[in-house]
Protein backbone atom coordinates (compact mmCIF):
# COMPACT_ATOMS: atom_id res chain seq x y z
CA UNK A 1 0.00 0.00 0.00
CA UNK A 2 2.97 2.03 0.97
CA UNK A 3 4.63 2.09 -2.37
CA UNK A 4 0.87 2.35 -4.62
CA UNK A 5 0.96 6.18 -2.42
CA UNK A 6 4.57 7.02 -3.14
CA UNK A 7 3.53 6.71 -6.87
CA UNK A 8 0.50 8.43 -6.65
CA UNK A 9 2.75 11.03 -5.22
CA UNK A 10 5.51 10.69 -7.76
CA UNK A 11 2.45 10.98 -10.59
CA UNK A 12 1.05 13.96 -8.37
CA UNK A 13 4.36 15.99 -8.79
CA UNK A 14 4.90 14.74 -12.07
CA UNK A 15 1.58 16.75 -13.10
CA UNK A 16 2.27 19.25 -11.18
CA UNK A 17 5.34 19.61 -13.21
CA UNK A 18 4.11 19.29 -16.51
CA UNK A 19 1.23 22.11 -15.36
CA UNK A 20 4.02 24.59 -14.23
CA UNK A 21 5.63 23.43 -17.58
CA UNK A 22 2.97 24.50 -19.40
CA UNK A 23 1.84 27.59 -17.66
CA UNK A 24 5.76 28.83 -18.00
CA UNK A 25 5.50 28.45 -21.59
CA UNK A 26 2.19 30.06 -22.14
CA UNK A 27 3.75 33.09 -20.41
CA UNK A 28 6.10 33.19 -22.56
CA UNK A 29 3.59 32.50 -25.03
CA UNK A 30 2.09 35.66 -23.97
CA UNK A 31 5.56 37.74 -23.77
CA UNK A 32 6.33 36.37 -27.22
CA UNK A 33 3.21 37.61 -28.25
CA UNK A 34 3.61 40.82 -26.83
CA UNK A 35 6.92 41.52 -28.76
CA UNK A 36 5.57 40.63 -31.84
CA UNK A 37 2.63 43.00 -31.36
CA UNK A 38 5.10 45.70 -30.29
CA UNK A 39 7.56 44.86 -33.23
CA UNK A 40 4.86 45.08 -36.16
CA UNK A 41 3.18 48.49 -34.32
CA UNK A 42 7.00 50.37 -34.30
CA UNK A 43 7.48 49.15 -37.55
CA UNK A 44 4.10 50.27 -38.92
CA UNK A 45 4.74 53.57 -37.21
CA UNK A 46 7.73 54.01 -38.61
CA UNK A 47 6.38 53.62 -42.38
CA UNK A 48 3.70 56.20 -41.25
CA UNK A 49 6.02 58.24 -40.33
CA UNK A 50 8.42 58.10 -42.92
CA UNK A 51 5.21 58.06 -45.44
CA UNK A 52 3.53 61.30 -43.66
CA UNK A 53 7.26 62.65 -43.62
CA UNK A 54 7.66 62.06 -47.53
CA UNK A 55 4.28 63.87 -48.80
CA UNK A 56 3.98 66.53 -50.09
CA UNK A 57 1.12 69.01 -49.98
CA UNK A 58 0.58 68.52 -53.08
CA UNK A 59 0.57 64.20 -52.68
CA UNK A 60 -1.78 65.62 -49.60
CA UNK A 61 -4.38 67.01 -52.04
CA UNK A 62 -3.85 64.73 -54.43
CA UNK A 63 -4.76 61.70 -52.29
CA UNK A 64 -7.83 63.95 -50.58
CA UNK A 65 -9.08 64.14 -54.35
CA UNK A 66 -8.52 60.91 -55.06
CA UNK A 67 -10.19 59.64 -51.99
CA UNK A 68 -13.15 62.56 -53.04
CA UNK A 69 -13.47 60.74 -56.51
CA UNK A 70 -13.53 57.46 -55.20
CA UNK A 71 -16.24 57.47 -53.38
CA UNK A 72 -20.12 57.44 -53.47
CA UNK A 73 -20.64 61.17 -52.30
CA UNK A 74 -18.41 61.71 -55.41
CA UNK A 75 -20.85 59.87 -57.44
CA UNK A 76 -24.02 61.14 -55.97
CA UNK A 77 -22.93 64.35 -56.00
CA UNK A 78 -22.08 64.18 -59.89
CA UNK A 79 -25.37 62.35 -60.12
CA UNK A 80 -27.42 65.35 -58.75
CA UNK A 81 -25.26 67.91 -60.53
CA UNK A 82 -25.81 66.49 -63.84
CA UNK A 83 -29.44 65.58 -63.31
CA UNK A 84 -30.20 68.95 -62.42
CA UNK A 85 -27.99 70.63 -64.92
CA UNK A 86 -29.61 68.44 -67.91
CA UNK A 87 -33.37 69.33 -66.62
CA UNK A 88 -32.41 72.58 -65.95
CA UNK A 89 -31.53 72.80 -69.68
CA UNK A 90 -34.25 70.86 -70.95
CA UNK A 91 -37.24 72.79 -69.27
CA UNK A 92 -39.09 75.51 -71.21
CA UNK A 93 -39.73 77.80 -69.03
CA UNK A 94 -35.86 78.38 -67.82
CA UNK A 95 -33.15 80.18 -68.97
CA UNK A 96 -30.82 77.83 -71.35
CA UNK A 97 -27.20 77.97 -70.84
CA UNK A 98 -25.78 74.88 -72.39
CA UNK A 99 -29.03 73.68 -75.60
CA UNK A 100 -29.53 69.82 -76.53
CA UNK A 101 -26.17 68.51 -77.78
CA UNK A 102 -24.68 69.47 -73.85
CA UNK A 103 -21.42 70.98 -75.27
CA UNK A 104 -20.24 72.75 -72.01
CA UNK A 105 -21.64 69.87 -69.87
CA UNK A 106 -19.26 67.76 -72.04
CA UNK A 107 -16.51 70.01 -71.95
CA UNK A 108 -16.47 70.21 -67.76
CA UNK A 109 -17.02 66.43 -67.85
CA UNK A 110 -14.13 66.07 -70.09
CA UNK A 111 -11.91 68.78 -67.85
CA UNK A 112 -12.98 66.51 -64.78
CA UNK A 113 -11.98 63.08 -66.17
CA UNK A 114 -8.37 64.55 -67.79
CA UNK A 115 -7.95 65.93 -63.75
CA UNK A 116 -8.92 63.43 -61.96
CA UNK A 117 -7.57 60.34 -63.76
CA UNK A 118 -3.45 61.85 -62.98
CA UNK A 119 -3.94 62.89 -59.52
CA UNK A 120 -5.95 59.43 -58.71
CA UNK A 121 -2.89 57.56 -60.53
CA UNK A 122 -0.42 59.85 -58.64
CA UNK A 123 -2.09 58.69 -55.47
CA UNK A 124 -2.44 54.94 -56.05
CA UNK A 125 1.40 55.43 -56.86
CA UNK A 126 2.82 56.50 -53.46
CA UNK A 127 0.01 53.80 -52.42
CA UNK A 128 1.47 51.28 -53.70
CA UNK A 129 5.38 52.08 -53.25
CA UNK A 130 4.10 52.35 -49.73
CA UNK A 131 2.59 48.77 -49.55
CA UNK A 132 5.44 47.50 -51.32
CA UNK A 133 7.70 49.04 -48.49
CA UNK A 134 5.45 47.03 -46.01
CA UNK A 135 5.15 43.68 -48.25
CA UNK A 136 9.20 43.89 -47.53
CA UNK A 137 9.06 44.04 -44.16
CA UNK A 138 6.29 41.13 -44.26
CA UNK A 139 8.94 39.16 -45.86
CA UNK A 140 11.87 39.64 -43.80
CA UNK A 141 9.41 39.09 -40.84
CA UNK A 142 8.37 35.50 -42.84
CA UNK A 143 12.26 34.55 -43.21
CA UNK A 144 13.06 34.98 -39.80
CA UNK A 145 10.31 33.61 -38.86
CA UNK A 146 11.10 30.49 -41.00
CA UNK A 147 14.33 30.44 -39.64
CA UNK A 148 12.99 30.05 -36.46
CA UNK A 149 11.11 27.55 -37.44
CA UNK A 150 13.49 25.54 -39.07
CA UNK A 151 15.62 25.91 -35.80
CA UNK A 152 13.17 24.26 -33.66
CA UNK A 153 12.49 21.56 -36.42
CA UNK A 154 16.25 20.29 -36.17
CA UNK A 155 15.67 20.70 -31.95
CA UNK A 156 12.97 18.77 -32.08
CA UNK A 157 14.76 16.41 -34.38
CA UNK A 158 17.70 16.31 -31.73
CA UNK A 159 15.38 15.44 -28.74
CA UNK A 160 13.48 12.66 -30.62
CA UNK A 161 16.99 11.42 -31.48
CA UNK A 162 17.45 11.44 -27.84
CA UNK A 163 14.61 10.15 -26.59
CA UNK A 164 15.04 7.38 -28.98
CA UNK A 165 18.36 6.58 -27.46
CA UNK A 166 16.95 6.77 -23.71
CA UNK A 167 14.22 4.39 -25.18
CA UNK A 168 17.21 1.90 -26.44
CA UNK A 169 18.76 2.41 -23.27
CA UNK A 170 15.47 1.55 -20.96
CA UNK A 171 15.01 -1.66 -23.36
CA UNK A 172 18.61 -2.93 -22.68
CA UNK A 173 18.16 -1.73 -18.52
CA UNK A 174 14.77 -3.88 -18.35
CA UNK A 175 16.58 -6.67 -19.96
CA UNK A 176 19.76 -6.88 -18.26
CA UNK A 177 17.41 -6.43 -14.83
CA UNK A 178 15.29 -9.65 -16.20
CA UNK A 179 18.71 -11.43 -16.63
CA UNK A 180 19.25 -10.29 -13.01
CA UNK A 181 15.75 -11.37 -11.71
CA UNK A 182 15.71 -14.39 -13.31
CA UNK A 183 19.76 -15.22 -12.23
CA UNK A 184 18.96 -15.05 -8.69
CA UNK A 185 15.55 -17.38 -8.79
CA UNK A 186 17.95 -19.78 -10.35
CA UNK A 187 20.86 -19.30 -7.46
Amino acid sequence: MESKNIKDLTKTQRLRAIQDDIDLNDHRFHRIDKIIKSYEETIVSMLDEKYISSTRKADKVADKIAAFGGSWKFIITMMIFLSFWIIWNLLPFTPHFDDVPFILLNLMLSFTAAFQAPIIMMSQNRQAAREKAESLVDFSINYKAEQEIDDIQDKLYEITSELNDIRFLLKELKEEQKKMISSQHIK
